[in-house]
């Protein structure tokens, strides 16, 4: 799987695309015809302390699946979108037929 981070306003620390890496590298487990994921990091402009916003995009066949999350930190907020995307793989998958789910997963 194809991983591509964009980040918009600032630079991403080594750590940060580490932790990237690992929470969306992990959505391979789940479905295995991932194509690729995008994964937008920014900071929104708000009085709020919860402006680090995190969008995810997974291109997989058929329609693609996104999500963002906007929590205190991009941890927090990646954290989240991930687990986002796993239950609606798991709601996806469940929704394929018998017939069909030995070829896909």
């Amino acid at each position: 799987m194809n991983i591509k981070m964009k980040t918009l306003g600032f630079t991403a620390k080594q750590e940060l695309t580490e932790f990237v890496n690992e929470k969306v590298g992990r959505l391979s487990l789940f479905y295995s015809k991932i194509i690729s994921t995008e994964v937008c990091l920014c900071t929104e402009k708000s009085g709020t302390k919860e402006n680090k916003l995190c969008d995810i995009r997974l291109i997989i066949p058929g329609n693609d699946l996104m999500t963002s999350a906007q929590c205190k930190t991009f941890e927090e907020a990646i954290a989240q979108a991930v687990d986002v995307l796993v239950k609606r793989i798991e709601k996806r998958k469940s929704k394929i037929p018998v017939r069909l789910k030995n070829k896909i997963v």
